[in-house]
């Protein structure tokens, strides 16, 4: 026999219902101008739940929206666990094309969870008539070439690679960044602490002013950082060119974000 409410007693009430979830949770191994608009345009989507992962290599990154996260998984163990243990329905790599270890991990973690694995990446460059391109399969071969192409060189490869060019005593260099690069660096160097994209005008002016007579650049693709690559032809200097590293075989790509959205579309 059920026990009657006491007086004052707040009797209880019918069930609500919880706050709806999204049938599908998106992550987005982020990092590069695709995958903040990949996350731009699922976000008004009331259906998907996006969650963008950064490597935190940034110190202020332009943030997505959706949700976010920073740091490393822990490998392909921890990504894994974070994939299942969020109910990961798809998962993107939009990761930059050097970032070749994370993309593997996510090829990995795709075995292990069976959850769809799409990776989004932008084309390569292709040199244009009238370019000086050098290819190279490393950042230490294009640093073995560079004295045999010029003495003031613009260097756009990321600052993490700048330890590789240190042992170069007689080159001077132009390093562009976000962040100030730390670690071993060349000891001719000059930084320039900004943030792309850079326009035409904006890359023949500094091509110019600091009588860059050697552009070395890694094969990242896409039309944000591409205006230095028609500067250096404009201007006649040679481009070492460092060729992208090896990816999963297997993984189904997309070119753009209006074909990844199709994917996201058509995959259960």
């Amino acid at each position: 026999m059920s026990a009657e409410p006491r007086p004052g007693q707040a009797q209880p009430g019918p069930l609500q219902p919880g706050p709806e979830v999204p049938p599908r949770h998106v992550l987005i191994l982020g990092g590069t101008t695709e995958a903040r608009q990949l996350a731009q345009a699922l976000a008004p989507d009331p259906s998907v739940r996006v969650t963008t992962s950064l490597a935190g290599r940034v110190t202020a990154p332009v943030l997505p929206p959706g949700g976010i996260r920073i740091g490393g998984f822990g490998g392909i163990a921890g990504l894994a666990g974070w994939i299942v243990g969020h109910d990961v329905t798809h998962v993107v790599d939009a990761t930059h094309p050097f970032a070749e270890r994370m993309s593997f991990h996510a090829s990995e973690a795709e075995a292990l969870t069976g959850v769809p694995l799409l990776a989004l990446r932008r084309p390569g460059w292709s040199p244009q008539p009238g370019d000086d391109w050098t290819f190279t399969d490393s950042l230490a071969e294009a640093a073995e070439l560079l004295p045999g192409f010029g003495s003031r060189a613009f260097l756009t490869t990321g600052r993490m690679g700048l330890h590789t060019f240190a042992h170069l005593p007689d080159t001077w260099f132009l390093v562009r960044s976000v962040d100030p690069p730390t670690g071993p660096v060349p000891p001719r160097l000059e930084t320039l602490l900004a943030r792309g994209p850079f326009t035409l005008d904006d890359e023949r002016e500094l091509i110019a002013r600091h009588r860059i007579d050697v552009l070395v650049t890694k094969d990242s693709g896409g039309s944000a950082t591409a205006p230095k690559l028609t500067a250096a032809r404009e201007a006649d200097i040679p481009v070492l060119v460092v060729r992208r590293p090896p990816v999963p075989q297997g993984v189904p790509e997309a070119d753009s974000v209006p074909a990844a959205l199709r994917w996201l579309a058509e995959v259960a």
